[in-house]
């Protein structure tokens, strides 16, 4: 029983920081690049022009931009979570995006 206690107390904690993050991203859209896990077709298909891929893999794709709204246009494009990126302990993006 013990182990549930602390799997739940770490899943709380995990889910809290990512909705957290996630709600920063869009009031703020403050971090200059942006995480998105598990990219779909359709985002990929629909990219916002200003977006540029600094990376990613078939889990993730980091984007990051010059202009406002990146996070609002990746949700627009079909992202289903966007997190920050660029930022203190973030991943970052290239230094022409800085």
């Amino acid at each position: 029983m013990r182990r549930w206690n602390i799997f739940s107390i770490i899943s709380v904690i995990a889910a809290v920081w990512l909705a957290l993050s996630a709600s920063v991203m869009w009031a703020t859209d403050a971090a200059p690049g942006a995480l998105v896990f598990f990219p779909s077709d359709q985002l990929m298909s629909n990219l916002p022009d200003d977006a540029a891929v600094t990376g990613g893999s078939q889990i993730m794709v980091t984007f990051a931009s010059t202009e406002p709204h990146l996070t609002r246009k990746l949700y627009a494009a079909g992202a289903w979570l966007v997190l920050p990126a660029g930022l203190t302990g973030c991943l970052k993006p290239p230094s022409a995006f800085r």
